[in-house]
């Protein structure tokens, strides 16, 4: 290790990094299931390049974003005249992986989804899997993505669901029961341009089917319902996350735009677009700081059937199962997470989060975002279980309370970090 200090101290002093050393060769350890020729493709750096430390740290990120390695380091030795031989060195996950989401409310609701994943399928980090839901209704969805599956820059990602929903419906100050399903196939073209920015762009053919159940009914809302719809999205993500196995630090922002063209006069055609901030910080040893805000606009038709949506699982812990709809979203999730044990593979994490947001009514107007009727606040804590060598190994556990009117309060679990 002193050696290495030295060297790039050396290097750092006398600029040579970038004017006299070469790399001689790039050598990959400690890998078990990646392949090394994966790593060789996706790293910055070849053999004849100019050796630069600030390039291999941007390698060292980008290896430690991905699913298949839990924690990445590099050393330089040389290897005679001018030259020098740069060891990737890395720590792998396990990438089998179940997935678990589950929550109840104090209204006696009760919801999961169970998967299963591979994350390095041929040691190339490509993911495949999928999952079961049960939330009234029963639904299923299969997922591929393989991000460098054509070269370091060009990837592709294919997904299929059909997911069945018990959904409210809001109009007239009145609530309907519907169940809804959606069956839909996507097909992605993923563009890594650097480090630091990506792209995804395709599209989604599905079909929406509302059935009534019971609740309100209206001679302007039909009880039965089936749409045929396209979905032409795009996706922009500047990711500057840097990560030491549970603890992340850095920015990182998701712009997502869709546009979606429907067969039904019922189901208009209609944009929406919503962008993810996402800032993490360490705090001491032990801390982490996380926080993120959603901004999210949409064609603002009145409809019943409006986009955004309140709900457990996606923004406000605690809140219930889809239980309000919008045009628009403000959410701010933030919270403060604690290794309070750690020893070895092992991590006992303790948060206390505050999830916030509102929305605007559909065919409402910007003011709607202060109305008080609008607005959720949810405080809570929360627990979380990590296995530091298995990806996303993290079972939490969150407990929200609502503080506004007509608040809930109920537990939510999953597997991952909520954001």
């Amino acid at each position: 290790m002193n050696k290495i200090i030295f060297f790039f101290l050396f290097g750092i002093c006398f600029n040579s990094f970038s004017q006299d050393y070469r790399i001689a060769d790039l050598k990959i350890q400690g890998n078990k299931r990646l392949k090394a020729s994966f790593v060789k493709k996706i790293a910055s750096i070849n053999a004849g390049d100019v050796l630069d430390s600030l390039v291999i740290e941007e390698d060292m990120k980008l290896l430690k974003r991905l699913p298949s390695i839990s924690h990445a380091y590099y050393q330089v030795f040389p290897s005679g005249d001018n030259q020098y031989n740069v060891f990737y060195n890395i720590e792998e996950n396990f990438t089998l992986i179940p997935s678990a989401n589950i929550y109840t409310t104090d209204n006696d609701e009760f919801a999961y989804r169970l998967g299963l994943y591979e994350f390095n399928l041929l040691g190339r980090n490509i993911a495949i899997g999928g999952f079961y839901q049960k939330d009234i209704y029963d639904s299923y969805a299969f997922n591929f993505r393989a991000p460098f599956l054509f070269s370091r820059h060009w990837g592709l990602a294919v997904n299929y669901q059909d997911l069945t929903t018990q959904e409210p419906v809001f109009f007239d100050d009145t609530i309907s029961n519907y169940k809804y399903n959606n069956e839909s196939i996507e097909i992605l073209g993923l563009f890594r341009l650097n480090f630091n920015n990506k792209f995804e762009f395709g599209i989604n053919y599905f079909v929406e089917d509302y059935s009534y159940k019971f609740g309100a009914t209206s001679p302007i809302v039909p009880r039965e319902l089936n749409v045929h719809k396209w979905l032409v999205k795009s996706i922009y993500e500047y990711n500057n996350l840097d990560y030491f196995y549970q603890y992340v630090s850095g920015f990182r922002s998701i712009a997502n735009l869709q546009y979606v063209t429907s067969m039904n006069a019922m189901l208009p055609d209609f944009f929406i677009g919503w962008n993810d901030f996402l800032y993490y910080k360490r705090v001491g040893e032990r801390g982490n700081w996380a926080n993120r805000v959603r901004l999210g606009l949409s064609t603002n038709d009145e409809t019943p059937f409006a986009p955004f949506s309140v709900d457990n699982n996606l923004n406000i812990r605690g809140v219930g199962n889809t239980i309000d709809r919008g045009t628009g979203a403000i959410v701010l999730n933030t919270e403060y997470r604690y290794s309070l044990y750690e020893k070895n593979w092992f991590v006992l994490q303790v948060n206390a989060f505050i999830d916030a947001g509102t929305w605007r009514n559909p065919g409402g107007d910007f003011d709607d975002f202060t109305d008080m009727d609008n607005v959720k606040v949810y405080p809570g804590l929360g627990l979380r279980f990590i296995h530091k060598k298995i990806y996303n190994a993290i079972f939490r556990i969150d407990y929200g309370y609502g503080l506004t009117q007509d608040s809930s309060k109920g537990f939510v679990f999953g597997i991952g970090q909520y954001f």
